[in-house]
This record gives C-alpha cells, structure tokens and sequence, in this order.
C-alpha cells in the first residue's frame, strides 16, 4: 500500500490559518474549506498559542530527508500515472476510480490527484430522506458560499453530493426559507478612474477565452472601506481558468500594490504571455515595466474609457464587492489581510464558475492538465506505432 502523501504549508499559511480561527471563524469550517485534519490544525493553534514558532524539531540528517522525498516523489508520480489512466479508461465519476483503488492508496492522496475534496467523495454516498432534510441541506449549500449562489450553481453543488434536484425545486426551497442571493440586489456603477495616454496597443483584443495556462494574465484595482479610510485590493486573474494567482491589499493605490499582487504569484513569470490591464497609472510605470521586461511579458492595455476591453476583470470585481466587500466589515488592513486569504482560497478552490461550465477553477486546470497530458502520451503511443 502507498503511504500517505505529507502536505507541506508555509509559515505564512499556518499563521494566516490560525488568525482565521481567532478572528472567530468556526474550527469546523476552517478544517473543511482548506482539507486539514484536526491533529494537525489543533497543532497549529497550540504552537502559535505556546511558543509562536511553527518550526519542528528534524532529527535526520540531509541525506536521509533527501532519500525519503525521493521515495515518496517516485510513490506519488506512481500513484498519479496509474490514478489518471484509469480515470481515463472508466469515463465515469471520480468516486468510482477511487472506490476501485482505496484498497492501494490513501483516499485523500487519491482525491488530491482527482482535484476532488474529500468532503465531496464522502458525501456523494449521502441520500436525503425527506423534504425538510433536502431544504436544510440546500440552506446550508447557500450559506457555506457567501449568499452568493443562485439556483444553477445550488443544483451543481447538490449533483457534486449526489443529489438531483430541478432548479425549480431549490428555487421553491430557496422562497420558502427566505434565501436571497446577493446577486439579486442593485448596486451603484462606480466612475471609473482616470487613465493615462500611452500607444500601448490592445493586443488582447477582448480574446479572453485561453487554451493554455499563463497565455493572458489580466487586473484591476477596486477601493474597500477599512476602518474611517479607504484601502485598495488588487487581483491578478489567469484568463485560463479564471483562477486569481496574484493577489494584494494596501493604503495607497500605485504601483506597489500591483507588484505586491506579482510577488504572490506561485507560477514562474517567465511563462507568462500578455499582462493586460486598464489604462490606470499604476499599472503603466516604470515600476510594472521593469518586472514585464525581466520576464519577458508582453504588455496590453484597454482602449480609453472602454471597460468592455478588460471586462473579465471587470466582472470579477463586481463578483468581488457583493460576495466579499459588501458583506464584512474590516476595521484594520490586518484584517482585511486575512479576510481576503480566506476568500481568495474559496474563489479558486470551492467556488463554482459558469465560465467554466460549473468547476472550480483548480478542478478546471487540473483536468485539462491530466486531458493534455493523456492526448500526449496517447500521441507518441500512436506515432511509435505507425513508426
């Protein structure tokens, strides 16, 4: 049998973790959103309360760490290769691959490599017995996802456990139990800011749909209220999957802000294609120049006063105001900090995007990753043959 395979997290993320669940946020909630045992989250909690210090006590030497992360690379590449061809044989759910293998690996390595939490593949074996446990279950679909879902994500979201239920069932459900999506709600269009007037052409041209990841990257600023004064965020989004990589919050609104978002970016920058943005100064300066030319990254900004040029992040922003904005209130920037990390986390692990044909952004990449992987292989079998 495989052993397990170990997550590693930051000091950063195991603090960001543990200011959540002194903030007030539920010990149950945290260790589900994020897939963390209780061992090891109690463990957290206990070494930032003790000592403030995340740092275990290694008693092997660098050879021996060096040979049990070979060992336990070359387990998990082969748990990935024999996990992925099956799951391309079978063309059926995700649970029924893991159902067949759990007697070979862990079931959480297996949900990992199937990009599938394992909240989901337990509770696709749950059945609802009456109406009231299915209303209940629809509420608590709801809530968990900030007010924010509507009948056709609602209805994903119970298929995922299992569930089949008409959108005119959960849209009766939702009536009943007074559930109101944020989304329903008007809200003031903000002006938007004043641009500069750089022949920087539009190379991305409103093409905003990309076949591979890090082809187009493109932002925006938006202003939220932290305290008596106003403070900024800033978000990087891949236009490949709609993923935020990048991703900040500050005082001012200038460039800062913008590499602060760059600087969280985990994927290399020299794989980035076209950065786009609006035709805000913070983002045409020598600041942002120096980084695009040291990567490479080819630079496109908006037509003046046109929104519809950057209409992703446009749109992402909107979703940004009346799913996170307008519904906390942040008295510190430590705290909007935080608040920010935790929805950051739900946008591209847990949330369901329509773009992407319901899949969360993480679930999008990573099966079109596994597919190009498979159609590679399956292309070299192929030209071996008629060799």
């Amino acid at each position: 049998m495989s052993r397990r395979q170990r997550r590693t997290y930051s000091k950063e993320f195991k603090q960001q973790i543990v200011d959540l669940y002194l903030a007030g946020k539920p010990r149950a909630e945290i260790i589900r959103e994020y897939e963390l045992t209780a061992s090891t989250f109690d463990k957290w909690v206990k070494q930032a309360q003790t000592t403030g210090s995340f740092k275990e006590k290694d008693n092997l030497t660098p050879e021996q760490q060096e040979l049990i992360a070979l060992r336990k690379k070359n387990k998990q590449l082969e748990m990935e290769n024999d996990i992925l061809k099956q799951a391309a044989l079978i063309f059926g759910p995700k649970r029924q691959v893991i159902d067949a293998n759990k007697h070979k690996y862990s079931i959480s390595a297996m949900c990992k490599v199937l990009n599938i939490s394992r909240q989901t593949y337990y509770y696709q074996t749950k059945t609802v017995e009456s109406e009231a446990e299915l209303e209940a279950l629809v509420e608590e679909e709801f809530l968990r996802n900030r007010n924010a879902y509507g009948t056709r994500k609602l209805k994903k979201c119970l298929a995922n456990l299992g569930l089949q239920v008409s959108r005119r069932r959960i849209g009766r459900i939702m009536k009943q139990r007074g559930l109101r999506s944020t989304y329903t709600l008007a809200h003031l269009k903000v002006p938007a800011s004043s641009c500069n007037e750089a022949k920087t052409a539009n190379v991305l041209d409103r093409n905003f749909s990309k076949e591979t990841p890090l082809e187009a990257i493109v932002t925006d600023l938006t202003y939220v209220r932290v305290g008596k004064h106003w403070h900024y965020i800033c978000l990087i989004l891949d236009l490949f999957n709609r993923e935020i990589i990048g991703y900040s919050c500050g005082k001012k609104k200038d460039a800062a802000l913008v590499k602060a978002a760059f600087a969280r970016i985990v994927y290399p920058l020299t794989n980035v294609t076209l950065f786009h943005t609006d035709r805000g100064k913070e983002f045409d300066n020598q600041t942002i120049e120096e980084i695009l030319s040291a990567f490479d990254i080819t630079r496109s900004l908006s037509k003046k006063g046109c929104p519809y040029d950057n209409a992703v992040a446009e749109s992402t922003y909107k979703s940004v105001k009346v799913e996170f904005i307008r519904q906390s209130q942040f008295e510190t920037l430590e705290d909007l900090q935080r608040e920010l990390f935790d929805y950051v986390h739900w946008w591209n692990y847990l949330r369901l995007h329509g773009t992407l044909g319901y899949e969360t952004p993480m679930a999008y990449r990573h099966q079109r990753s596994a597919k190009h992987a498979l159609d590679n292989e399956l292309g070299c079998d192929t030209g071996g043959e008629a060799a």
